[in-house]
């Protein structure tokens, strides 16, 4: 993956203003943004996406450019082939599980899922060991089910990037561990490329290969980061 971002980005609430300036570039498989709540990484996220759209910058992934402000080029989000977990997964409460992941192979808003879109539906479910929650709908599932849910969602139409913004927040500590060590399974079978947005220094330890920063809209720091290689994390989290 070739990613590079440049986004500036003002924000008005009751709150006050945030003002969103951050610029890093990745070879890397797999980019962690890391910081406290508030800091900019979501907003960041959205603008890679094309669900928010920046005031000024410039995104390009694999030599594509989705988005720059200076030559007029916004690429739709629909466009863009990106998957996005959400951190509440934002499942629709009112379709199947097996709607909810074949969401994302409609057409058309009034699209029914075909018998060719129900088989990989299928697959994808038995990828995520989920095939018996086909039927279920978001109230009746757990945490962890959601997630998988999320995720077979986002990868069902086979993205050129994932993009997860806290996937693991909503979790409490034991399944939170078995659902990294399941999303770095689905990495490799996949071998997809994705940014994870965090505040928990320990998905840095399993996911990161580029660290990025956050400080109040800004990036403090940006670095190729593999646990092997002598960087001391907590010497980098407390810089």
């Amino acid at each position: 993956m070739v990613i590079r971002v440049e986004v500036e980005k003002r924000m008005s609430s009751r709150a006050g203003q945030f003002e969103l300036r951050v610029a890093f570039s990745s070879r890397d498989r797999c980019v962690v943004l890391f910081g406290p709540s508030g800091s900019g990484k979501t907003l960041t996220l959205q603008s890679i996406a094309g669900l928010v759209t920046p005031d000024a910058g410039k995104i390009a992934l694999n030599g594509q450019v989705l988005f720059d402000s200076q030559n007029g080029i916004n690429v739709p989000s629909r466009h863009r082939n990106i998957g996005y977990v959400f951190q509440d997964y934002a499942l629709f409460p009112h379709l199947t599980v097996m709607d909810n992941v074949g969401f994302g192979l409609r057409r058309t808003w009034h699209r029914g899922l075909s018998r060719e879109d129900r088989r990989q539906i299928m697959e994808f479910l038995g990828i995520f060991e989920i095939s018996q929650l086909a039927g279920s709908f978001p109230a009746d599932i757990s945490g962890g089910q959601k997630q998988r849910v999320a995720l077979a969602r986002a990868l069902i139409r086979k993205p050129d990037l994932l993009l997860l913004a806290e996937p693991f927040s909503a979790l409490d500590t034991l399944l939170r561990r078995r659902l990294r060590e399941e999303l770095v399974k689905i990495r490799h079978t996949f071998d997809l490329p994705m940014v994870m947005v965090t505040h928990d220094p320990e998905d840095i330890r399993v996911f990161a290969e580029t660290l990025v920063v956050y400080e109040a809209g800004r990036v403090r720091e940006s670095r190729h980061f593999l646990m092997d290689n002598g960087i001391d994390l907590e010497e980098v989290l407390l810089a």
